[in-house]
């Protein structure tokens, strides 16, 4: 009867172990999954809309999957309180792990509250997270998160990662390596706490401890998020340039808009090669003459774009070659040449 009870206990300690493995197993991912949902509604939350709703969907069923290991462990303990006290029962370390400082439920805040919080915390603070992000030694980071509890919160975690692109479009790239692992610090410190259950700063020093004792399993996970981290960095950076540039683009074009409404640019490049070559030398006799041996339909049809654009001004009357004025008796040559006799402005 002791071997199959010793069995039993064996048999138990192995299923609840499992299961603990699980349930931490899915909220490691569930808590790396709304990190991402995070960053990308911090840093793009146009562009990255289907990622979004694609991470959205993967959190709801870590949120399932959670709560089913949950509802499996909460039948276990049932179970154990309802076993028969022994000497094995007895002898049990129920103080194995020590828990304070736990958090009560919040309520959600709406979009509105937390940007006002992140504003006004970063107005206050910023000097102070910025020297945090230079840090790089684990004592200096421990020792300062000692003397700067408040540092330890989301908003901390969020003003580093926008500072990361920043540095990142700005071509700091050593900078954003060195501010990016000191963001992995503080995200690890925050998921460490949600899995504890307890305040940011009531768990911080567990951190630097753990990683401090170079557990190698624990030290390749922070080494795998840091470098998956830098490579979302560079990836959102990529595109804050590439949209900042298409603004820059269309800025220059609007400037360029001619009475018309047409882009000189677009025009040139959509002329035929000898009326381009005419603009290119300026010259108004060759722009005459080409015009000429042209089908007198699509001649107006293209000094027509040339007016609206701005390109050609038809009825300047200082010549400046073939791109600025001179240009009323071409003009008024292709509206002979297509019948017409009006003989007012363009």
């Amino acid at each position: 009867r002791l071997q199959a009870r010793v069995e039993r206990m064996e048999q138990f300690q192995k299923e609840k172990e499992e299961l603990d493995k699980g349930c931490r197993e899915c909220k490691r991912k569930l808590a790396e999954c709304q990190k991402k949902m995070k960053e990308l509604e911090v840093t793009d939350p146009e562009s990255g809309k289907g990622e979004l709703e694609k991470l959205q969907a993967e959190a709801q069923q870590l949120k399932n999957e959670e709560k089913s290991w949950e509802n499996k462990l909460e039948e276990l303990k049932k179970k154990e309180k309802n076993m028969p006290w022994n000497v094995d029962t007895l002898s049990k370390d129920g103080f194995s792990k020590s828990v304070f400082n736990v958090k009560p439920e919040e309520k959600e805040e709406t979009e509105e509250q937390k940007e006002k919080k992140h504003k006004t915390f970063v107005e206050r603070y910023e000097k102070q997270i910025k020297h945090f992000g230079m840090l790089r030694r684990w004592d200096d980071s421990q020792k300062y998160l000692s003397d700067n509890p408040h540092l330890v919160c989301e908003e901390t975690a969020n003003y580093l990662v926008i500072w990361c692109i920043d540095l990142e479009v700005e071509e700091k790239h050593a900078l954003m390596e060195q501010v990016a692992h000191q963001t992995i610090v503080m995200q690890f410190i925050l998921e460490l706490a949600k899995s504890l259950k307890v305040d940011p700063r009531a768990c911080f020093r567990q951190f630097f401890t753990k990683i401090k004792t170079a557990d190698q399993q624990y030290m390749e996970g922070f080494n795998d998020e840091l470098e998956a981290f830098k490579e979302r960095v560079r990836g959102r950076a990529k595109v804050r340039i590439e949209k900042a540039m298409k603004e820059y683009e269309e800025e220059e074009r609007q400037k360029r808009l001619g009475p018309g409404g047409l882009d000189p640019v677009e025009v040139y490049e959509s002329l035929p090669p000898e009326l381009q070559k005419c603009f290119d030398v300026k010259d108004v006799q060759m722009l005459q003459d080409t015009i000429s041996k042209m089908d007198p339909t699509e001649a107006k049809y293209h000094m027509q774009r040339c007016i609206d654009s701005g390109l050609w001004v038809p009825n300047a009357k200082t010549g400046e070659g073939a791109e600025k004025g001179g240009g009323e008796g071409v003009y008024e040559e292709i509206k002979k040449e297509n019948g017409d006799e009006e003989k007012g402005n363009a």
